[in-house]
């Protein structure tokens, strides 16, 4: 059975930004309440005064993630290198029996020249190729038999060293994609590995999600 409270949280998950400014108490409750009367009143079904839920709002326990903790504020701190590479092409393919063929003749390309970006993504029914956009004809070339589902160009992609331990440290890469996304940076895609984490975007965006990640150092 769903209650005031439960319907609080629920609206507060829903809305990250709002439940980080709750946990940093930079809100204010009553206007907050009278905010989402509406809408608890609606989950509900029936009416419900703010009062209810301006207290269900100070009752509110947000996640340990939300809040600054020191461990995280070193990891930040101690991000490595960020590398910026631009002329990017991202194609995407639908996943077949003979895509891993024409996967390894692109990489057996690749391989003899270093300074190529490459980054190859397998999911269940597609799969991403993001390529230097000299080598663009290459991947229509080499995939010629298979179905491209997509291809887009002029992408630039950010790419960080993370610390050895950044698996165990929560909210790192929340706080990555929330200070993108309050500055209005949308991402076209990411890419990660164990210690290091890519994410792509168009071109015009590349000076301003630069200046924002390189922020995150401190």
């Amino acid at each position: 059975m769903k209650t005031i409270a439960s319907c609080v949280s629920e609206l507060l998950v829903s809305q990250p930004f709002l439940e980080e400014a709750l946990a940093r108490n930079i809100i204010n409750y009553s206007a907050l309440a009278e905010e989402l009367v509406p809408s608890v009143s609606d989950m509900l079904k029936k009416p419900v005064k703010s009062g209810a839920i301006m207290m269900a709002l100070r009752r509110y326990s947000p996640p340990q993630n939300l809040t600054n903790s020191v461990k995280l504020k070193k990891v930040l701190e101690g991000l490595g290198d960020i590398t910026v590479r631009s002329n990017l092409t991202d194609f995407t393919f639908q996943n077949s029996k003979t895509l891993i063929h024409s996967h390894s003749r692109i990489l057996e390309h690749v391989g003899l020249n270093s300074s190529i970006f490459y980054a190859f993504t397998r999911g269940i029914h597609e799969s991403n190729i993001i390529i230097s956009s000299s080598e663009a004809s290459n991947v229509v070339e080499y995939f010629s038999e298979e179905q491209q589902i997509g291809m887009v160009d002029q992408l630039s992609a950010i790419s960080i060293s993370l610390p050895q331990d950044n698996s165990r440290v929560t909210g790192l890469y929340y706080q990555i994609f929330k200070r993108l996304a309050w500055e209005g940076i949308s991402l076209y895609e990411v890419v990660s590995t164990t210690n290091e984490f890519t994410v792509l975007i168009e071109d015009h965006l590349i000076d301003k999600a630069f200046s924002v990640i390189k922020r995150l150092k401190g």
